[in-house]
């Protein structure tokens, strides 16, 4: 199983860097975070040494970023036919999935990687607490593979990329503002106040915003693991019922 995965991993981790897309996706979202940070969050004006308005962005970078690049995950084996010569070979559905995911996954960390002069550029200006700003960068890391396994799980019924894309951020979005006030209000007066905590805590925004004040709780791991274990065996369950018909 574990050589399977590797194996898919590595054929799809090398697929990103044999295609320009892959550069100019990173060169696109590393301006997009920093134009942003400092334009849009005024990082300068602030004149407080954190990377607070840096990592407040990335769940709304993320909702646009990581189903552009999930979408293709299994669309464009659906699209090009390799999907029948994937799955012929002696390597489970499983293990594919989370070959695929896995390196979605890892070049978005590459990607978050390079945001690294931002935190050089505030331990320049100030004293940040930077046990805050790693916890943050974890915390950043483990909502995008959750947005890439909900982007690859949606890939999984379709071969058209731009349907994949589409659904892709609907599904996100909604786990991003599910804990909203503007969302909750629609339900305070009539549903239960169970109806209202559940709905808080499948919000992806406030999971991350915990986690972004320094402290990993347990819960909000959990939260995270659990969402991105659930999103790779519905999504396997689909190319397994896919294959089947």
């Amino acid at each position: 199983m574990l050589h399977n995965i590797a194996v898919v991993f590595r054929r799809e981790l090398a697929s990103y860097f044999s295609s320009p897309l892959a550069y100019i996706f990173i060169v696109v979202f590393l301006v997009s975070s920093g134009a942003m940070t400092f334009f849009a969050s005024q990082f300068l004006i602030r004149g407080q040494a954190t990377l607070e308005p840096f990592f407040m962005l990335h769940p709304w970078l993320y909702l646009f970023f990581l189903p552009a690049l999930s979408m293709r995950l299994w669309a464009e084996e659906r699209r090009t036919g390799t999907i029948e010569l994937l799955l012929t070979l002696p390597i489970r559905t499983g293990a594919a999935m989370i070959g695929k995911v896995f390196a979605a996954w890892v070049f978005t960390g590459i990607a978050l990687g390079l945001t690294f002069p931002l935190w050089m550029t505030v331990n320049y200006l100030g004293t940040p607490d930077n046990g805050v700003i790693l916890a943050s960068y974890i915390g950043s890391l483990l909502m995008a593979g959750a947005y890439l396994t909900m982007g690859a799980f949606v890939s999984a019924f379709t071969k058209n990329q731009v349907i994949a894309f589409i659904l892709g951020v609907a599904l996100c979005f909604l786990f991003t503002v599910s804990g909203a006030p503007l969302l909750l209000e629609l339900f305070t007066g009539w549903a239960p106040t169970s109806v209202l905590a559940t709905l808080r805590s499948f919000s992806v925004l406030g999971h991350f915003q915990a986690v972004t004040r320094g402290v990993i709780d347990g819960r909000d791991l959990v939260y995270f693991l659990s969402l991105i274990a659930f999103f790779l065996f519905a999504g396997t369950v689909v190319i397994d019922r896919r294959k089947a018909q």
